[in-house]
């Protein structure tokens, strides 16, 4: 049994409040690799950028959030599906991926990013 003041752990936000917490996250993964998908492929390179900043924002911005590493992990999912549904494309042969070297890169530095954000949290809680 925990004697902590917080609830043993758990922080201000609650079960019920981590779980809307990260639910949330992933809504706003898939929002956000829809955005960053459209986004670098009309603007490149600014737009690459642009989308992986956004990417970043999201991924480290859940953790200081949640204070918890799976919030790289809610919203990685959410990012990574919506990558997934728009790259899979329709029979007819409609997608968003044109298979060139710009979405390779979001898709890889996306990925990237997501382990530095889970990996750094978790320095940042050792050292303090």
């Amino acid at each position: 049994m925990s004697t902590r003041a917080d609830g043993g752990g758990r922080g201000a936000l609650g079960t019920a409040g981590r779980i809307a917490a990260h639910l949330l996250l992933a809504v706003l993964g898939f929002v956000v690799g829809i955005a960053g998908v459209l986004v670098q492929a009309a603007w490149l390179p600014a737009g690459l950028f642009l989308a992986l900043l956004a990417t970043a924002a999201l991924f480290y911005g859940g953790v200081r959030a949640t204070g918890s590493q799976f919030a790289v992990a809610a919203s990685g999912v959410g990012w990574l599906y919506s990558i997934v549904l728009l790259g899979v494309g329709r029979p007819e042969g409609d997608g968003a991926f044109a298979g060139a070297l710009g979405e390779a890169v979001y898709l890889l530095g996306g990925l990237a990013l997501a382990v530095i954000c889970a990996t750094k949290s978790r320095a940042v809680a050792r050292t303090s």
